[in-house]
């Protein structure tokens, strides 16, 4: 009796779940024809109402003991030819519902897999999903990893989607959606999730490391993420100095990186930077006040002796103006007015005029001595001794003693020297020289009070610095049995990682796309990894793009941005591409290595303390007045 009532329940469900057979074969993709019973929008089973087949439904194809998994990506109608008029019992009769299905995979022994062992045969069999069935192809969580919840299924608003933490962190993720679209949000949600899940585990903090470079300053309020005292935050700004982010001399001697910095010709002004900063000849100079001041009395005594029009009274007054500027409480200034007063060139006559102190005027053809009487009265404290005014003064005293020597043209070099005092003062506002000693292992920087070429330099000299340090360390790690983790998350990548820029040189570009090129591909190897959002992905690198292992696609409509997109994600369905232009704001499609199938999910939601502040004005609020 009870053989006989599980045979009949399973030829219930059996003709329940059944929706048609396959009868075209192509490929990945597959027609199905569905039963005329079948063609209603649910199906009622053991006292619940079913979904029925439907465009971005799962199917299961029968071929022996395989099971075959595809997702319907659309459907037509055909009419039935093969029964006369006379035989149609209703107008219904008369069609047949054809399901163009997409194959994405199978079940095995240890539930479902992606990819195509095997194809489906004409006339195998097709059914609906059982919930144990649906549940497993949206279980992305493998054995032994631990669940990460996101949000629910779009189209099965009870179906929780939850992702490995491993298969999503130990990955690059690029998360691209138009403005408005929810892109910011489910940044902060999938990181707000992790940190709640292991912010509180000493091996976390110790061993794990978030670095957000944020464009807007969206995550530096006290608790968008993640609570302030588990976090650095630095809000950097190029007007008034605030914070500074810590930088280890030793990442920022490269003299490549200076001729980055001051926008350095290739063939004239990177070559003379070389000379400057790695000059042993100039260590003594800029760190003894004597040996200085001797430099300064030689370099004079040269322009004066040298037969050189170019060579004039400017050429003094340009020297020490800017050493006035190196040094503390110094009286060059007075000095400098005492020869603007006192001395002049003729350099027709070969001779010079000055007035010595009692007001005699003289004529002579050897200034030197009253030159250097002058000069004997220069007083300073001492040279600054932050680093980066040292190479400012390296760059002065290397061009000096060029220009003056005769070894470089003033016209290739001038301009360098004018660019250098504004480029670093920016930099000193924005960063400090000296080993970072983080005792929380999420950092915030905010890039919104920092100007233009400041904002695509930073990144690229914090994400450089952060990923040389870790591959130093790498070899320490094996040996300690311990593997540390960095992940470089960047918001509104667009500005940093832009293949298309007409504001910078070639040579710039190149640096820059090279360096995050390099992170991305090789950056897995010592436990680096990057995060990227984006409105544009189009702009985009298309090698940093190819890279990257998962991806959250919210609204996109330009087309260039879609096609991008379309060209790098090839397990992306073709109904999902046609999906990206209409998704709702905080709707997104799942797809990646961490997801066994793509799939389209509502964001789950974040407490509203700790969202992003990113949050679109609302007009109506601030126009009506409070009694309207």
């Amino acid at each position: 009796m009870t053989i006989k009532n599980s045979m009949k329940e399973a030829l219930q469900k059996d003709s329940i779940f059944k929706v048609g057979r396959v009868i075209s074969v192509e490929g990945r993709t597959v027609k199905i024809e569905v039963d005329k019973t079948k063609n209603s929008s649910h199906l009622l089973y053991n006292g619940e109402l079913l979904r029925n087949i439907s465009v971005n439904s799962y199917i299961k194809i029968t071929k022996g003991f395989t099971k075959i998994i595809g997702k319907v990506e659309g459907e037509f109608i055909v009419e039935d030819k093969q029964i006369s008029n006379k035989d149609y019992k209703s107008e219904k009769s008369k069609i047949k519902r054809i399901l163009i299905v997409s194959l994405l995979g199978f079940f095995s022994k240890k539930g479902f897999e992606r990819g195509i062992k095997e194809l489906p045969l004409i006339n195998n069999e097709c059914y609906l999903l059982e919930n144990e069935e649906f549940n497993d192809v949206h279980d992305f969580v493998k054995k032994g990893d631990s669940p990460l919840f996101l949000g629910t299924l779009t189209h099965e608003n009870e179906q929780k989607i939850n992702i490995g933490v491993n298969d999503l962190f130990a990955s690059h993720i690029g998360i691209f959606g138009n403005t408005g679209s929810g892109k910011s949000y489910t940044l902060a949600k999938i990181y707000r999730e992790l940190f709640l899940k292991f912010i509180k585990h000493q091996n976390f903090i110790k061993n794990a490391q978030f670095i957000f470079i944020d464009f807007n300053g969206e995550y530096i309020e006290d608790d968008s993420i993640i609570d302030k005292n588990y976090k650095n935050i630095y809000c950097l700004n190029t007007r008034v100095a605030k914070d500074r982010f810590p930088i280890p001399e030793e990442y920022i001697k490269d003299h490549n990186f200076w001729a980055l910095v001051l926008d350095a010709t290739e063939k004239t002004q990177k070559p003379f930077l070389h000379r400057a900063i790695e000059n042993d000849w100039l260590e003594e100079k800029i760190n003894d006040s004597e040996q200085l001041k001797e430099f300064l009395k030689q370099s004079i005594s040269k322009i004066i002796d040298k037969e050189d029009d170019s060579l004039k009274t400017n050429i003094i007054i340009d020297l020490l103006s800017q050493v006035d500027t190196c040094v503390t409480n110094s009286n060059i200034i007075e000095i400098l007015n005492v020869i603007r007063e006192k001395l002049q060139f003729h350099n027709k006559q070969k001779v010079f005029y000055f007035i010595d102190d009692n007001g005699i005027s003289h004529y002579d053809n050897n200034a030197v001595p009253f030159v250097n009487e002058i000069l004997d009265k220069i007083e300073f404290d001492e040279i600054e001794a932050d680093y980066l005014t040292k190479i400012r003064l390296r760059i002065i005293l290397q061009y000096y003693h060029e220009i003056i020597s005769g070894f470089s043209n003033i016209e290739h070099l001038s301009p360098l020297l004018k660019r250098t005092p504004k480029k670093i003062g920016d930099l000193k506002k924005v960063i400090s020289i000296e080993d970072k000693n983080w005792d929380k292992n999420v950092t915030v920087i905010s890039l919104r009070d920092v100007n233009i070429d400041m904002r695509k330099m930073l990144p690229l000299l914090i994400c450089k610095q952060v990923y040389e340090v870790k591959k130093d360390e790498k070899e320490q790690e094996k040996k300690n049995g311990v593997e540390t983790y960095l992940n470089i998350v960047i918001d509104e990548a667009h500005n940093i990682l832009s293949s298309i820029s007409e504001r910078e040189s070639e040579t710039w570009k190149d640096y820059r796309l090279e360096t995050f090129e390099e992170i991305i591909k090789e950056g897995r190897k010592f436990g680096v990894f990057l995060t990227i959002a984006s409105q544009r992905p189009s702009d985009i690198s298309p090698t940093i793009i190819s890279q990257l292992h998962n991806f959250f696609l919210h609204r996109l409509i330009n087309n260039n941005d879609i096609k991008a997109v379309e060209r790098t994600v090839s397990y992306l369905d073709k109904l999902s591409f046609e999906s990206l232009p209409i998704l709702p704001t905080g709707t997104c499609i799942l797809a990646g290595l961490s997801a066994q199938v793509p799939v389209m999910i509502d964001i789950g939601k974040i407490d509203e303390r700790f969202e992003p502040n990113n949050k679109t004005m609302i007009l109506i609020d601030n126009w009506l007045d409070k009694d309207d």
